[in-house]
């Protein structure tokens, strides 16, 4: 049984992630040749202020600085 985890910053809509586990899945069922049932898909959404790329915080609560 394929356990998929997706880290996502926070602010998709409902629709986008929706669209992506369909994508995830039936590219796992593809890929893996397990049945739809089988798929398991975890979604975790991050705030903006606990992502960071090379040391920098990726937004820091400030106008400016938001990617």
């Amino acid at each position: 049984m394929p356990i998929i985890e997706v880290n996502l910053i926070e602010g998709r809509s409902v629709e986008i992630k929706r669209r992506l586990i369909a994508a995830l899945t039936d590219a796992t069922i593809e890929a893996a040749g397990v049945k739809r049932e089988d798929v398991r898909i975890i979604i975790r959404e991050i705030k903006p202020e606990n992502f960071a790329v090379g040391g920098a915080q990726k937004y820091s609560g400030t106008p400016e600085a938001k990617p």
